[in-house]
């Protein structure tokens, strides 16, 4: 099992725009950070498509699922237990084969849960940055996967704006580029 960190950011590191609010909950044109993914080219299909392989759960932070659960659509996209990191309960929400389980005794747990679930499959972390950071500083990522948009917000959530501790050291493992964004695998080394 390998725990897989994932995210897409701007090539000055936001992972969502400035402004967030209700009406724009990635922030003014938080979206373009992942055009990649639904108007990509064959390519950006292939690295969206290796985010389910040999994915057994995710995880999610609260503000990705409030932000996703209604595009993720009827069937909630993952087909795949999703444990939520948060503070505020809530009962599951299951859409089609996707369970949505809210976490509110903090990351580890919810870590715990999603590799209870995944057996001996992959746990993807995604968004976002806050929940990214978190995992990095614990200590328990051991790949981490970035898409680089190129694109400058200026201004927005950054991925690394707190600590992650000590220098968190990669190795690059992999790099896949295409018009709408470098793909970019690191093995976490510490």
């Amino acid at each position: 099992m390998t725990v897989i960190a994932e995210i897409s950011m701007s090539a000055d590191g936001i992972v969502a725009g400035p402004d967030t609010s209700a009406e724009h909950r990635l922030g003014k044109d938080g979206d373009l950070l992942h055009d990649w993914l639904f108007g990509g080219t064959d390519a950006d299909a292939g690295v969206a498509a290796r985010l389910f392989d040999g994915t057994g759960a995710f995880v999610v932070g609260r503000t990705m699922f409030d932000v996703g659960v209604e595009p993720w659509g009827d069937d909630g996209t993952f087909k795949k237990p999703v444990f939520v990191v948060t503070n505020r309960p809530h009962e599951p929400v299951v859409k089609g084969p996707t369970t949505f389980t809210f976490v509110t005794d903090g990351p580890e747990s919810a870590l715990r849960q999603a590799k209870a679930a995944a057996g001996a499959d992959n746990v993807v972390l995604m968004g976002g940055g806050t929940t990214l950071r978190q995992y990095l500083l614990a200590g328990v990522v051991d790949e981490l996967r970035l898409h680089v948009v190129p694109l400058l917000f200026g201004a927005g959530v950054r991925l690394f704006d707190a600590e992650v501790g000590a220098h968190v050291k990669l190795q690059r493992t992999g790099v896949e580029e295409t018009p709408n964004a470098t793909h970019l695998t690191f093995r976490v080394l510490n």
